[in-house]
């Protein structure tokens, strides 16, 4: 019994120590993350999944390093970019991006938790200069907006990629160009705009003039054609038959026969 209290204090010690061990080897890895393991004895863990979510213990001399794997924005606003006439714009450009888990390591080892601002903000302003200046103010301002996002996604991928980082996407969110430039680009839009409704009604009325041309020649060739067929006898033999369906109207009339020109009958009414 007398030996109790000196083992309280031994047995004291061990379970701080055995509660501080637990506590250096508890890991939690939160939703939307992976952890890297970083081995005292080995250095970083590359040839095995990262950690996913969920507790994990480890041994309390090694260490995890938690990277966020969702899907990510980072805006770079004001970029200052030459045109390919070398005028100065100004660009806001967004980055979806996130780690390639199976390279979470890799990742880790080669650029570490810093990597947005060592691989991806470097290269899409890298790339973002390049693209730009391959086009006019007049481009960047209205017709290649697309083409040129397109551009930079492809080859901001091409390039971070194989740095263990994914590009979802690339967003150009606004173009800014001198006042004086996007006036004058303005102005030509719409110049080009009113041309462009002028040769429309210009077009309209040549259609129109076309067809009261086509319409004129097809009764122009109709009345040749009748006047080629309406002989002397046609037009008695029609006069007769005109005034045989008068002479049975229940209207008063008197019909003198052979008294008009070319023999045809003239028809008095009482009027």
């Amino acid at each position: 019994m007398n030996n109790l209290p000196k083992l309280g204090l031994p047995i004291t010690v061990l379970i701080f120590v055995a509660l501080i061990f637990l506590f250096r080897s508890a890991v939690n890895i939160g939703y939307g993350e992976a952890g890297v393991v970083w081995k005292r004895f080995g250095g970083t863990v590359i040839d095995k999944p990262a950690l996913s979510e969920g507790f994990h213990i480890i041994a309390p001399w090694n260490k995890v390093y938690v990277y966020n794997i969702k899907q990510q924005e980072e805006f770079e606003s004001g970029m200052r970019v030459l045109s390919s006439n070398g005028l100065e714009i100004s660009l806001d450009v967004s980055v979806l991006y996130q780690p390639i888990i199976e390279d979470l390591g890799l990742l880790h080892k080669t650029k570490g938790e810093d990597y947005l601002n060592i691989v991806i903000v470097p290269e899409i302003r890298a790339v973002a200069r390049s693209v730009i200046g391959r086009y006019t103010p007049e481009q960047l301002y209205s017709t290649k907006r697309d083409a040129i996002q397109n551009e930079i996604f492809e080859e901001t991928k091409k390039k971070v990629e194989p740095q263990h980082v994914q590009i979802n996407s690339v967003l150009v969110r606004d173009v800014t160009l001198p006042p004086s430039i996007k006036e004058a680009i303005q102005r030509k839009l719409t110049q080009e705009q009113e041309a462009l409704e002028y040769e429309f009604r210009l077009e309209k009325a040549k259609q129109e003039a076309e067809k009261v041309r086509i319409e004129a020649e097809g009764k122009a060739l109709a009345n040749r054609i009748l006047n080629a067929s309406l002989t002397t006898n046609i037009l008695r033999e029609k006069g007769i038959e005109a005034t045989m369906q008068l002479s049975e109207s229940s209207n008063a009339k008197v019909i003198v026969i052979g008294s008009g020109k070319d023999g045809l009958p003239i028809i008095l009414g009482n009027q």
